[in-house]
């Protein structure tokens, strides 16, 4: 075989990067949810998705991450997705997180993080994977409703997206009372009227 050939070969052979991710974390999502939190490794989802250990770790510094983002890779929508009013997209992003973390394995991993210490990986991935990337893609959100118009820079982003996450996650550890999509709804309606524009 030539080395064009052999080349061209290895290419075809080798998933692109997205289609990748994307095939490690529908198998990552379908081993939490059959098996369970402690049944999710790294070689579980290279051996069911096909994809190479090192692929999945240039993506997930370990399977703590990993099924983080598999837990909400279903049900969250594209909360960010283009021409969405900031109501609608962080309507549909409250609700990924709530449909998540209302399922059964969602409960289990509150539960463990209730008791987990502060320092441990299960608790940065929660950080990273769950509190980071739903402040980020937040604020993606209200940088684009803030160039359109639709409402009027907060005092502090970084203080308003903690408004507007801090809630969810502070139920989902002390568990006080149950989320909900009304919860959700409540907190994002609550959080626009103070950046709405003003009348004249």
């Amino acid at each position: 075989m030539s080395q064009d050939t052999d080349t061209e070969s290895k290419k075809r052979g080798r998933p692109p990067s997205a289609t990748a991710r994307k095939r490690a974390l529908d198998a990552a999502h379908d081993i939490l949810m059959a098996e369970g939190f402690g049944r999710l490794t790294i070689e579980a989802v290279a051996a069911r998705s096909g994809v190479g250990k090192p692929t999945i770790y240039r993506n997930w510094a370990n399977a703590q991450e990993l099924a983080m983002a598999a837990l909400l890779v279903n049900p969250l929508p594209r909360a960010e997705a283009e021409g969405a009013t900031a109501l609608a997209a962080l309507s549909a992003q409250m609700h990924g997180l709530v449909t998540a973390f209302a399922s059964t394995r969602g409960r289990q991993i509150t539960m463990a993080l209730a008791a987990a210490d502060p320092e441990s990986e299960f608790t940065k991935a929660f950080r990273n994977q769950v509190i980071l990337s739903s402040r980020n893609a937040g604020r993606i959100i209200l940088e684009q409703a803030l160039a359109r118009g639709e409402i009027v820079p907060p005092l502090d982003l970084e203080a308003f997206l903690d408004m507007i996450y801090g809630p969810v996650f502070f139920r989902l550890l002390v568990g006080h009372r149950l989320v909900s999509p009304e919860f959700g709804d409540a907190i994002v309606m609550t959080a626009l009227r103070a950046v709405a524009p003003r009348g004249p």
